[in-house]
């Protein structure tokens, strides 16, 4: 497969015929790789067949075929066929006198008689027990098959995609059918043996619902694979009471297998939680503790053999990194973690209050702001606001887990999401305005309405994100408060 990336000038993908956008390098739809489109043919392409030699005077034409070496000539030819008179006509408004088929009953390629009447056409259930007609050809093959006499000498070089319902009957136990002709059995490589489809990726669209917990992530619209991962899960403190776990990871576009990282980063992350929140450990000492695990294990990717794969090969094999963030809601308690610009936001149950971002951005427009240099408004319209300032990974400078507390004193939700999501809802009110009134009852439908709301937006980067209800009763003022 070519390796430089021609900008998409197609109507629509080669593929899915999904429609596409100037400069596409991959179908947003089905992952179809643009670069790899040929120039188009100067003729629709056709299966190359070389049919029988025909019997003179074959029933199509009535024209004889010359054996090699006669002499092509008149009327006069051996062997020619001599036609009747053609039928005279009353109007000279009419076509010319022409021949019609009856005129020459003709015979088939065994030198017998053709039927005067054309065969009836074979039922779909007799079509594959009946032989097919000595003087068909070439197969028929499509939605006309039937209708056309079916049947035949030869057969399209692949199945026909539009016949899958028989087609996938061939593919052996165990084996997986194309998602898109539905006939070919797909490959160990991930590609289609009859049309060659790349298939997706189990990562490209994962959702998980664990109790009181959900996370839905996607791979986006723009995006050849999916780099974020998550994980959610539940455990208990030593006192019994539960503790809920949402670990959110973004894998970094311009580092080295960024999926691998942020796979690794979010594992390391949720096991370590799970190992020192039952052993009495505070949720935030586990939380900064969770963050250093998440660093080793990304770390150790770069110790060990890279993967390379064929999108990154013309890209700079630089350490891989990801981003993190992490809630924790145990007890009354909130606990937050975060290396990156990956965020968590607070919306509470009863929107008559305001919601609030409980993260701040390890990044370029989050230090511009910080340092009074620019509005928030100018910081995040500049092109470098999303260059990131901290992240995981053996080439960061320095690692700076961050963790708060907060004791929420109504219920709410947390959400905890990649910037493939806040950059269609960035402010908290935008964020609240997006979340579905029912979330906190059904936060899996939540999750993905609001995946769908990134991709309704233009789904320009993958996108994740897991919503944790918060339940206490309701009282006092304010939405989210530090713990002291």
């Amino acid at each position: 497969m070519s390796q430089s990336h021609q900008r998409a000038s197609l109507p629509g993908c080669p593929s899915c015929e999904e429609p596409l956008e100037s400069g596409d390098r991959f179908c947003g739809a089905c992952g179809y790789d643009l670069s790899a489109v040929p120039a188009p043919p100067a003729d629709r392409p056709t299966v190359a067949i070389t049919p029988p030699a025909r019997h003179p005077a074959t029933p199509d034409t009535g024209t004889p075929t010359p054996d090699p070496g006669t002499p092509l000539g008149g009327p006069s030819e051996a062997g020619a066929v001599q036609w009747p008179a053609a039928s005279e006509v009353d109007s000279s408004d009419l076509p010319a006198p022409t021949h019609r088929p009856s005129d020459l009953p003709g015979t088939d390629s065994g030198g017998r008689p053709l039927p005067a009447t054309t065969p009836a056409p074979a039922s779909s259930k007799a079509h594959s027990a009946a032989p097919a007609p000595a003087s068909s050809a070439v197969r028929v093959d499509g939605p006309d098959a039937e209708r056309l006499g079916g049947g035949g000498d030869f057969e399209l070089a692949a199945p026909d995609p539009r016949q899958a319902e028989h087609a996938a009957a061939a593919v052996p136990a165990g084996g997986t059918v194309c998602v898109a002709c539905r006939s070919g059995r797909v490959d160990t490589d991930g590609y289609c043996e009859n049309c060659g489809h790349a298939q997706p990726r189990e990562r490209d669209h994962m959702e998980r619902e664990l109790g009181t917990v959900a996370a839905v992530s996607d791979r986006g619209l723009r995006h050849h694979r999916n780099e974020d991962a998550f994980a959610v899960s539940g455990t208990a403190l030593p006192d019994g009471s539960p503790a809920v776990v949402a670990i959110v990871c973004d894998g970094v576009s311009s580092a080295s297998r960024p999926d691998e990282a942020s796979a690794a980063a979010a594992a390391a992350a949720d096991a370590s939680l799970l190992e020192s929140l039952p052993r009495g450990t505070h949720p935030q000492q586990a939380m900064h503790e969770a963050i250093l695990a998440a660093s080793e294990a990304v770390n150790a990717l770069a110790q060990g053999p890279g993967r390379a794969t064929e999108h990154d090969q013309h890209r700079h094999q630089n350490a891989p990194a990801c981003t993190l963030v992490g809630a924790v809601v145990a007890g009354d308690l909130l606990v937050v973690g975060w290396v990156g610009d990956s965020r968590v936001y607070w919306v509470p149950q009863d929107r008559a209050h305001p919601p609030a971002r409980l993260t701040e951005d390890d990044s370029w427009a989050a230090q511009m702001v910080a340092t009074g240099l620019m509005s928030e408004a100018e910081a995040y319209a500049d092109e470098r606001a999303h260059a990131i300032t901290g992240w995981l990974g053996a080439d960061a400078y320095e690692l700076e887990p961050h963790t708060a507390s907060f004791k929420p004193d109504r219920p709410g939700l947390v959400v905890v999401c990649t910037d493939g999501l806040w950059n269609y809802a960035e402010a908290a009110a935008e964020m609240a305005a997006a979340v579905p009134p029912d979330a906190y009852e059904r936060p899996l439908h939540g999750a993905q309405v609001l995946v769908g709301h990134a991709l309704d937006g233009g789904g320009h980067d993958n996108v994740t994100v897991a919503l944790l209800p918060f339940a206490v009763p309701s009282h006092g003022a304010g939405s989210a408060c530090p713990a002291g």
